[in-house]
């Protein structure tokens, strides 16, 4: 909810968490841990956006629905930044995002993409002929 407002309102990252967590209770330990994603999604936005968009095979990122897109941009910045996030919780968890909060395409839409950006990370040596 968090990542999806900011993208129409990227410069009040302080007003938008400010909202947010008005009327909303939550132990220490989950806020802290919510803001430093949502902190970390928003500073490396523009170089989120470049490797899911060299991830997503005939997609622009203009194209990818905003709740789509906002979920790639968390598990990415999972992926790349987030080293005590195991690469395939990152993954689960968006998956499940994008079927309860996406069309009904949208799990396996953002799973190949995440799996592309993972592949990346971690390119498989190639077997001798």
């Amino acid at each position: 909810m968090l990542l999806y407002e900011l993208d129409f309102r990227p410069s009040d990252l302080g007003l938008v968490l400010q909202e947010f967590w008005r009327d909303r209770v939550a132990p220490p330990e989950v806020r802290t841990f919510s803001e430093a994603l949502v902190r970390g999604v928003a500073e490396k936005t523009t170089e989120l956006d470049g490797v899911i968009q060299a991830n997503a095979a005939h997609w622009s990122l203009a194209r990818i629905a905003p709740v789509e897109r906002n979920i790639l941009r968390l598990a990415a910045y999972e992926l790349l930044y987030r080293d005590d996030i195991p690469e395939r919780v990152a993954i689960n968890e968006a998956i499940e995002l994008a079927k309860l909060y996406g069309s009904e395409e949208s799990g396996a839409f953002v799973n190949g993409i995440l799996d592309q950006i993972r592949l990346h990370l971690h390119p498989q040596p190639h077997s001798p002929a």
